[in-house]
C-alpha cells in the first residue's frame, strides 16, 4: 500500500441516523488484533495507535452517553473525559455538554472505588445495577456519590437503554465494550452502528478475546449481518471499519 492510498481522517465531521423512537442509537466501538483478539495483559490497551485513541476521543463527541460493562470498567475504568478543549468546545458549540456522560452497566455492583468514574466530578455518571445484586451492594455504590438505577436481571441491557433515553433523554450511546455487553445488545437488536479498528498486530496466546461475546458455541442461525459502511486505512497500518448492523430478517 502506498503513501497514496492513506486518507487523512477525522471523526468530528461523521453524521448518525436518528434514533429509533423508543431508545437511543447505539454504537459499539472496539480495538481488535488481526488475529480477533481484543485484550492484551487484562486491557485493550496497547492494541490500538494514538491514532486510533484520538479518533475514539472523537467518536466520543458525537454520543450523549458512553457506557461499559463492569468487566471493562475493573480493567480500564469508564471515563466519559475527551482530554481535549478543541473537543469539549466542539460539544458546548452544539449545545451539548463539554463531556458525555459515563455508565456502566454491573450485575455484580464490583466496582472499585478508586477508577476516576468515582473519583473525578467533571463529568456526569450513572451505574446501573442488576436486580440480583444485594441490597448492601447498592447502599454501598450510592454511598460514592454517583447514582444507582437498579435493572431487572433478564433485560438489564434494555432497560438501562429505556433509562438513558426516557430519563436522561439522551439520543446517542456509544457502547465501549466488553464482549457480554457487546453480545447481549446485539442479540436482542439493540444496536445500529458497530466501529471496529482492526489493528496490525498479532497477539497470540492460547485464550480468545473477541469483540462480541454470548453463550454457546456459534450457530449459522446466530450470525448477525453487517454492512460496511467506510475502510479507512492509515499510515499506522491500522484499519478503520465502520458498520451498520442489519436488522433481522432485512
Amino acid at each position: 500500500m502506498s503513501q497514496s492510498d492513506w486518507v487523512e481522517i477525522d471523526y468530528t465531521t461523521l453524521s448518525f441516523p436518528e434514533p429509533p423512537a423508543d431508545r437511543p442509537f447505539v454504537a459499539i466501538n472496539m480495538v481488535m488484533s488481526a488475529d480477533g483478539r481484543t485484550v492484551v495483559d487484562g486491557t485493550e490497551r496497547g492494541l490500538g495507535s494514538k491514532l486510533d485513541q484520538r479518533l475514539m476521543r472523537e467518536l466520543r463527541v458525537h454520543f450523549d452517553v458512553v457506557m461499559n460493562g463492569g468487566a471493562t470498567f475493573r480493567a480500564s475504568g469508564t471515563s466519559a473525559r475527551l482530554n481535549d478543549p478543541d473537543l469539549e468546545r466542539w460539544r458546548v458549540e452544539r449545545g451539548m455538554t463539554p463531556a458525555p456522560i459515563a455508565a456502566v452497566l454491573t450485575r455484580s455492583g464490583d466496582l472499585p472505588p478508586e477508577r476516576r468514574f468515582f473519583t473525578d466530578h467533571s463529568f456526569y455518571a450513572v451505574i446501573y445495577l442488576s436486580s440480583a445484586a444485594p441490597g448492601a451492594v447498592r447502599r454501598e455504590l450510592e454511598s460514592r456519590g454517583r447514582p444507582v438505577i437498579v435493572v431487572p436481571e433478564e433485560d438489564a441491557a434494555e432497560a438501562a437503554l429505556t433509562h438513558l433515553r426516557k430519563g436522561l433523554v439522551a439520543r446517542r450511546v456509544l457502547v465501549e465494550g466488553g464482549a457480554m455487553l457487546n453480545g447481549e445488545l446485539i442479540r436482542q437488536g439493540l444496536v445500529d452502528e458497530f466501529f471496529l479498528t482492526l489493528a496490525p498486530r498479532i497477539a497470540g496466546g492460547d485464550t480468545a478475546y473477541p469483540a462480541v461475546l454470548w453463550p454457546g458455541a456459534p450457530t449459522a442461525s446466530g450470525i448477525r449481518q453487517l454492512k460496511l459502511l467506510h475502510a479507512k486505512t492509515a499510515e499506522t497500518g491500522e484499519v478503520f471499519l465502520r458498520y451498520s448492523v442489519e436488522r433481522s430478517g432485512a
